[in-house]
């Protein structure tokens, strides 16, 4: 099969050397009409929060696999305005995509393409639990993980299905360009591309009789907006930023950028005051809990506060930590986090249809440290990031891939920092285990109590690669350096 495909590789490399300049007009922009705010803005007026967009473009048939016969899916090489975050999402939330994708891209401004990219097929289990609220909500969808390729203004995507078969890993690094095959496009007398997005064989039921594929393929290219504020710029905050900010008031004025880290000392006396009333005399006396580490407000990645649901919804206690890798792939620097941070934000609002981001904290690998999903980092914030575990836990995403490259010394100390306070102001020991009720998945049955380590990786809470192998072995190293900031 890879002799036939490669074989028209070369026709897809010339086709991409003659994409127009300007993007086709098929492609669908999900950025919302001008307001009254971007009047102002063009005033002379600031606006509170960062601009962004996504493009929405739907796939169809290509060409078909001669040895499987399954119809292999995509988008021919074309133009569109610039991105720097792609996913590919589909109706059912509920469906899989049993296959593989891979993308390459065009850097804007160089015009030259990457090699071929995979892309996580398994996102299912990044979500809000079943038949909770937010997983049942009108407009969510199923996805692939988000994968990062920088600022990019061309695109050609394949999506090869591959009946009971995933898409492994995905690290979402270049896999050379001879990797994936083109297919022939279809192009007719018109000079139209392919067969559109429509029909074709495919439906609920897969393509043809070959292959299972989600209803509704769409190829989702996010811009992440504007660079995050240099300031607080509190006169111009809306009402949705404003209240995202008042969350942390007992950490950080209105406003902040970032929440300032503490030593030890000051760390229990916040602890003191803001959990007093709660604790024993013993818990007064001798608290467990990490110097508090600096957090980049959602305010400081620029986080537009518009895309979100307006209220915040909280669990219980936080009993457990949760670590994530983001699947994203590991090619990016770390001034460029902020930007990832608003792509992912944009890609679980706007195209897989969550109240807000999914995770509660994410740590790049330099790491820094960025609030997740708004309500307030010392706050029980239910996220969606672990299916059937979302409840009395936090989600922790390390940006990056994992299966096959080592997390960074600082990303694991920097897991190990946010834990050791976060969890301390639960009264939980990172070294510890406790009891979580499953609220149903892959593993563990609704109403099953599961014992859990304190600091999980994702993997233990459901059937699923994530964090990766390498970021996995690395939590036992998290969980005594916790330890040890906590004073245990």
């Amino acid at each position: 099969m890879r002799g036939i495909l490669a074989s028209s590789i070369g026709v897809t490399c010339a086709a991409a050397l003659a994409l127009p300049l300007a993007p086709p007009s098929t492609a669908a922009d999900a950025r919302p009409a001008p307001t009254a705010g971007a009047a102002t803005r063009a005033a002379g007026t600031a606006r509170p929060d960062v601009p962004g967009s996504t493009q929405s473009l739907s796939l169809g048939p290509l060409t078909r696999d001669r040895a499987s016969g399954a119809t292999v899916l995509g988008l021919a090489p074309r133009a569109v305005r610039p991105f720097s975050l792609l996913g590919v999402v589909w109706d059912d939330p509920a469906a899989e995509l049993h296959g593989r994708v891979r993308v390459r891209t065009r850097a804007a401004g160089t015009g030259a393409w990457s090699g071929w990219r995979d892309v996580e097929t398994h996102y299912a289990d990044h979500v809000a639990d079943p038949g909770s609220a937010e997983g049942a909500a009108d407009g969510v969808r199923g996805a692939t993980a988000p994968l990062w390729v920088g600022e990019s203004d061309g695109v050609e995507i394949r999506v090869q299905p591959e009946p009971g078969e995933g898409g492994g890993e995905g690290e979402g690094e270049g896999a050379g360009a001879d990797g994936f095959g083109g297919g022939e496009f279809g192009v007719g007398e018109s000079g139209a591309e392919g067969f559109g997005a429509e029909g074709f064989g495919v439906g609920e039921s897969g393509v043809g009789d070959h292959s299972v594929v989600p209803s509704g393929l769409r190829l989702e290219l996010v811009d992440p907006g504007d660079e995050a504020l240099e300031g607080p710029r509190i006169g111009v905050m809306s009402a949705e930023a404003t209240a995202a900010s008042a969350a942390n008031s007992a950490l950080a004025p209105l406003g902040a950028l970032e929440i300032p880290a503490l030593d030890g000392e000051r760390t229990r006396q916040e602890y003191l005051t803001l959990h007093g009333a709660e604790l024993t005399e013993q818990q007064r006396a001798e608290p467990y809990i990490g110097p508090r580490p600096a957090i980049v407000t959602r305010r400081g990645w620029g986080a537009d506060e518009s895309l979100r649901k307006k209220r915040f919804v909280y669990t219980g206690k936080v009993k457990a930590a949760f670590v994530h890798h983001t699947a994203s792939g590991n090619n990016y620097e770390c001034a460029q986090a902020p930007s990832l941070v608003r792509g992912f934000y944009r890609y679980h609002v706007r195209s897989l249809g969550w109240r807000d981001i999914g995770y509660n904290f994410l740590v790049d690998k330099c790491g820094r440290i960025y609030e997740g999903r708004a309500g307030g980092v010392a706050k029980p914030v239910k996220g969606a990031h672990t299916m059937g575990f979302n409840t009395d836990t936090t989600g922790i995403a390390v940006i990056g891939s994992y299966g096959s490259k080592k997390p960074s010394s600082s990303a694991v100390k920097a897991v190990a920092r946010l834990t050791a306070w976060k969890l301390g102001l639960h009264g939980m020991n990172p070294r510890a285990q406790t009891y979580l009720k499953s609220a149903g998945g892959n593993l563990y049955r609704k109403g099953k109590k599961v014992r859990l380590n304190v600091i999980s990786g994702h993997r233990d809470g459901f059937n699923t690669s994530c964090p990766g192998g390498k970021l996995y072995k690395k939590l036992g190293t998290a969980r005594a350096t916790a330890a040890r900031y906590q004073g245990r």
